[in-house]
């Protein structure tokens, strides 16, 4: 993984010296918000590539499945966590490693740990998988109906919940607006099946400066 990933930075230095002249080419790239219009994978073909997931719809899941590169959806029906299927599928996701619900964030019978790491190249080039207290999930209330907010109703329902995962944006309520805080930390996440990815959450916000529009850069399997 280390030389692999050696190779592959040293030739993308030789393809930018072929671009002395383009002053900003690379201006932004990481700066919020995005500027992407599709969601789902954007696979870079090397076991890398990049999430874009909208979760503005309180009451939805995102399911991501890194093995396979495939989402699936459900809608949030209950105060008890009750969803049912969307789109094309008539069952709910059962091949999945990691899912979405606004900022809340689930794995399926996974564990995540938090690096120090704020770029996938530095986990990448690590000889070995980042070792620690790994943090399963644990059980939550997510909101899932705001539309009462201003009158002090706010419906929420019991989920399952990973709070290592969630540390990757902190969200602060205290004042109106909320204050966002992105972590810029790599996170590993064990999956049920014992292989490992890394995620990094980049933004939150699409070109409309529009919350709930993430853009997750992942690595597996690693």
């Amino acid at each position: 993984m280390k030389l692999f990933r050696l190779y592959q930075l040293f030739a993308l230095g030789a393809t930018m010296l072929l671009f002395p002249a383009c002053d900003g080419i690379l201006d932004g790239i990481y700066d919020q918000p995005r500027t992407t219009t599709g969601y789902g994978f954007n696979p870079n073909g090397d076991g890398t590539g990049t999430l874009f997931i909208d979760a503005t719809d309180y009451a939805q899941w995102t399911y991501i499945n890194l093995h396979t590169e495939e989402i699936d959806s459900t809608r949030i029906t209950g105060t008890d966590g009750t969803e049912i299927p969307m789109g094309e599928n008539a069952s709910l996701p059962s091949d999945w490693d990691f899912a979405i619900h606004r900022y809340d964030v689930k794995t399926n019978g996974g564990a995540v740990l938090e690096t120090e790491a704020t770029s996938l190249d530095a986990v990448l080039l690590m000889s070995s998988i980042p070792t620690g207290n790994y943090v399963s999930d644990t059980e939550t209330q997510i909101t899932i109906d705001m539309s009462g907010m201003m009158e002090g109703n706010i419906l929420y329902a019991t989920s399952s919940y990973n709070a290592e995962l969630a540390k990757w944006l902190d969200v602060d309520t205290s004042t109106m607006p909320p204050i966002y805080t992105l972590s810029n930390k790599v996170y590993i996440l064990r999956m049920a099946d014992g292989t490992y990815a890394a995620l990094r959450l980049t933004a939150f916000r699409n070109e409309q400066n529009t919350s709930g529009h993430l853009t997750i850069e992942y690595a597996y399997p690693l």
